[in-house]
């Protein structure tokens, strides 16, 4: 895998309590201009933390930064389309780019941003090296086609003051996958018991709509079952291993059944990526798994809920009591080819993936995104303070200090094609809705895969 030269960017330690911010490299001698789309943050912390970001860049390099902020989806549909045209900014940074960048960087359309990144390379965990490195097919080769930034998990998010009202302790819960899940349904039924007839035990995203939460869910579950291997590093689907297949069937029907049986709101099959954030604060449900702390923070002002009330815990181990990898994905800043200046661009990503640089906006956005150089959580106590804040530690615990494994999307853009096209979703809905059996189900979705991915082939 080739990478970019180990000349050092900071010209010093990565210690973050030593010495002041180094200066940028500047592009050249004369102020230049580099339009940026930012996506915009869920918290309104995030958006002040991107411009406080740009401010000081503009200040340390004379260069100016032409900012537009837009919506998670208005970006998407922008990016592609602007990419598609060749009509482009000089920076399109994105917390979930790993929806568009695989088939941009096979197509040839981004620029190669290697140099960027330079020796921090080595400091990125390995998850972040495979979420930000693609394969172009016409050079024949992996690279950096975005700059790291950030980097996320999906942690569970569980009301426990509910457990408690049940009669249960969440310590008691059991460390393995399908007996952590299956801990909540009793919670459910003395939960009714004391008169919440609405109330359900789990948020399973089981949806055919998505886009997101159901394929990650998915995904969840089949690494659980030890079924990780279904796509592999160098591109190739092994829909063909018989352990592939069972993890896969095994997890359709833990999450089927988990619906038929009444734990899950009837709703879930259509639920987008909002749906279930919104039966979580509505107390529709007892638990849920979903990305970041995204969850707890846009209740942060409700004082009791968030200090009190709410619970954020990290994943239990694989169904064989292996230690599980959560899945984790990676954001940050993609230059575009076509893009005016480049060398203003790399410039600043250049200046933001400094670790200090970095820490300050990640903290400044309250921690719902955490550091891609794991020296930084353990430099600064910030990210572990359970005093200040009772939710950042388990989480940072679960995305930088436990074992993760990367998106499916790096490894081959036919998995982006899989994701749109909600092939897990519709495993669920055929056995919900259509009477077919899990093992059926999986058939009709690998064979779908197959075709998608004979698109494809790696030289």
């Amino acid at each position: 895998m080739p990478f970019a030269s180990r000349r050092s960017v900071l010209r010093g330690s990565l210690g973050l309590a030593a010495g002041s911010l180094a200066r940028p490299h500047i592009a050249n001698a004369d102020a230049t201009t580099a339009v940026v789309w930012q996506v915009q943050g869920f918290v309104p912390q995030e958006d002040a933390a991107f411009r406080k970001t740009v401010d000081d860049y503009q200040k340390a390099s004379g260069n100016r930064i032409d900012l537009s902020v837009m919506p998670f989806q208005a970006l998407n549909q922008k990016a592609i389309s602007a990419i598609t045209a060749g009509d482009v900014p000089d920076v399109i940074f994105h917390d979930a780019p790993a929806t568009i960048l695989p088939q941009f960087a096979w197509d040839n359309k981004l620029e190669d941003v290697s140099d960027v990144v330079g020796s921090l390379s080595a400091e990125l965990s390995e998850t972040a090296l495979l979420n930000s490195t693609f394969y172009n097919s016409a050079t024949k080769q992996r690279r950096f086609y975005m700059v790291p930034i950030k980097q996320a998990v999906a942690p569970f998010h569980i009301w426990g003051d509910l457990v408690a009202k049940a009669g249960f302790k969440l310590s008691e819960a059991p460390n393995t996958w399908d007996a952590f899940w299956n801990f909540f349904k009793p919670v459910q039924k003395a939960l009714r018991a004391q008169g919440m007839r609405r109330m359900y035990a789990m948020g399973l995203q089981i949806t055919t709509v998505g886009p997101n939460d159901g394929n990650g869910l998915f995904f969840h579950f089949l690494i659980a079952n030890g079924g990780q291997g279904l796509l592999t590093k160098d591109g190739r689907l092994h829909t063909d291993d018989p352990k592939v297949r069972e993890a896969a069937i095994r997890s359709i029907e833990f999450m089927t059944n988990c619906y038929k049986e009444g734990y899950v709101p009837p709703e879930a099959l259509s639920w987008n990526d909002a749906d279930d954030n919104n039966a979580y604060h509505e107390k529709l449900f007892v638990m849920d798994l979903d990305g970041t702390l995204s969850t707890e923070l846009a209740m942060i002002k409700n004082k009791k809920a968030y200090y009190e009330e709410a619970a954020v815990m990290g994943l239990p181990n694989r169904n064989d009591g292996s230690p599980m990898p959560a899945p984790q994905g990676a954001g940050g800043g993609f230059i575009p080819k076509g893009a005016k200046n480049v060398a203003t661009a790399k410039d600043f990503m250049k200046y933001f993936m400094q670790p200090k640089v970095m820490n300050e906006n990640l903290k400044n956005g309250l921690g719902r995104w955490v550091p891609v150089i794991p020296q930084i959580v353990k430099d600064d106590p910030w990210w572990l303070d359970t005093k200040e804040d009772p939710h950042r530690s388990p989480y940072v615990h679960e995305a930088v200090l436990g074992p993760t494994f990367p998106g499916y999307n790096g490894f081959n853009p036919a998995w982006g094609q899989v994701s749109a096209e909600q092939l897990w979703g519709n495993c669920h809905a055929d056995v919900i809705k259509n009477g077919m059996t899990p093992s059926a189900a999986i058939d009709k979705a690998f064979k779908r895969a197959e075709a998608i991915f004979a698109k494809y082939t790696f030289g």
